[in-house]
């Protein structure tokens, strides 16, 4: 009987989760510039990036979405202690990879902007990583029902 009731999370878990829906709200707000703003949210953006914005396909800024309110609606997930926050988050990082996997193999983005251009995407990927492996690990534990 025991195990239809989730443990109690430690506070530390609602402090990482906080951090994680703050994060999902900067991407959302991201996502929000990328499809309002195009290359204008760039500073001293060069004819290459107005170029690239241009050149987007109508499903980027769809994939785009999903990453990042998977992303979000995982975090709220996780807060509210539901194991929905697990398949939110793989839906999110799937996004992702479709997202930077284009990016990278579909434009020439590194070619002109180098390598250090996959830094943030890396961080991305891995940060999507680390929500996955948070919400297993709390469903592990009995935090999420």
């Amino acid at each position: 009987m025991a195990s239809r009731f989730a443990q109690k999370p430690p506070a530390w878990f609602y402090i990482v989760g906080v951090i994680l829906l703050l994060w999902g709200i900067a991407g959302c707000w991201a996502c929000y510039q990328h499809i309002t703003m195009g290359a204008a949210m760039i500073p001293n953006a060069t004819d290459w990036d107005r170029a690239y914005f241009a050149a987007l396909p109508g499903w980027f800024a769809i994939d785009f979405a999903v990453a990042v309110g998977a992303c979000l609606l995982g975090s709220v997930a996780l807060l509210l202690r539901s194991k929905w926050a697990l398949t939110l988050y793989w839906l999110s990082l799937i996004a992702v990879i479709i997202q930077f996997g284009y990016v990278f193999a579909a434009t020439d983005m590194i070619a002109v902007k180098g390598v250090s251009s996959t830094f943030f995407p890396i961080f991305i990927f891995l940060l999507g990583v680390f929500h996955i492996w948070f919400a297993t690990f709390a469903i592990k534990r009995g935090w999420l029902r």
